[in-house]
């Protein structure tokens, strides 16, 4: 039987001081992880977070369970070798849009693609905020800022279509604001076996202010963004009177009646990443909650079946003897 522990948001607050600047979207979404996960009935002790460098990478600090702050963009590799040496954690991963998909984008491939069974939160604020304000991976083309002074020529990141595309099997966005849905999408995402990718549209007030607005702030927020629930109708707006529609690879607003049902569970990632797509267009309703949730093989479940079968085969074995296995060789 699984140890559990009942617990309140409380005792999931750590000693440290909150340090982020007034008005950071990192506080909403520390409170929201906070809330859901004191109702999971893990224990403290079974619960480690893991982050990377930036703001976000605070969180461990402030989370009273087991926590490392590792280095830049290798968080991954680090939750990936703690899932693996203690499979009965539960492992969260907390990472910025600079950290995760700049110079850990290749760390954060393999981890969505291998499918550890690890929850990855994405702070997605568009901007380095932790270095002063420099333009991230995900920061929109014209955007001025300390290292793109006549406005940035990059193309951006999207954060679903780079998940979708390693093949990650759960993958959904909410929003720092909307605080309702993010616990919901947390849920989700704490429930799922394997590799868990949640973007956060995350508010930097100091360097890159109000850059969701259009989206999430509460007066547009229905009319602009659509809310992905699977078996769901995808119909949006403040009088719920528009819809969805895909026709192949297109995707076009029809009266609520005649809405698509959404399906997160298909073979193919492809319905996910069309709508993923549709970021790009002003003029359609920017999806959030859940884009794709299916089962796979998960990594760190494979590798002990090998261990496992390995000691079935040939016994524990001893790491003296390993180390004198093979070829010995005496430098003198």
């Amino acid at each position: 039987m699984a140890e559990t522990q009942a617990l309140t948001k409380k005792d999931l607050k750590s000693d440290q001081d909150v340090r982020w600047c007034p008005g950071c979207g990192d506080y909403a979404i520390l409170n929201s992880a906070q809330g859901i996960l004191a109702g999971l009935g893990i224990p403290k002790h079974k619960m480690v977070f893991v982050s990377g460098i930036g703001c976000s990478s605070r969180f461990p600090y402030y989370m009273n369970t087991y926590g490392l702050h590792s280095i830049h963009g290798r968080a991954p590799a680090f939750a990936t070798g703690i899932k693996l040496a203690n499979p009965e954690l539960t492992v969260w991963l907390v990472t910025g849009d600079g950290d995760g998909l700049s110079i850990g984008g290749n760390h954060l491939a393999h981890i969505l693609r291998r499918n550890v069974d690890v929850k990855i939160l994405l702070f997605n604020n568009e901007i380095y905020g932790l270095t002063k304000g420099q333009y991230s991976p995900t920061s929109g083309i014209g955007l001025k800022t300390k290292t793109s002074p006549m406005g940035s020529v990059d193309r951006p990141f999207n954060p679903v279509s780079f998940a979708l595309g390693c093949g990650a099997t759960f993958v959904a966005r909410t929003i720092d604001t909307h605080q309702k849905h993010m616990e919901a999408t947390l849920l989700a995402a704490a429930a799922h076996k394997g590799s868990a990718l949640v973007e956060i549209y995350q508010n930097c007030v100091i360097f890159n202010d109000g850059v969701f607005d259009g989206v999430a702030e509460k007066s547009v927020r229905d009319d602009k963004t659509i809310d992905l629930q699977p078996g769901q109708p995808m119909v949006f707006g403040k009088a719920r009177d528009r819809g969805l529609r895909v026709e192949g690879f297109d995707v076009r607003v029809a009266p609520a009646e005649s809405a698509d049902t959404w399906r997160a569970d298909t073979p193919s990632a492809g319905p996910a990443f069309v709508m993923s797509q549709l970021d790009a267009d002003p003029t359609m309703p920017r999806p959030i909650g859940l884009f794709r949730r299916v089962a796979a093989p998960i990594f760190n479940e494979g590798v002990h079946a090998q261990v496992n079968a390995a000691i079935a085969k040939k016994g524990a074995g001893k790491l003296r003897d390993l180390f004198y296995t093979g070829d010995m060789w005496e430098v003198s």
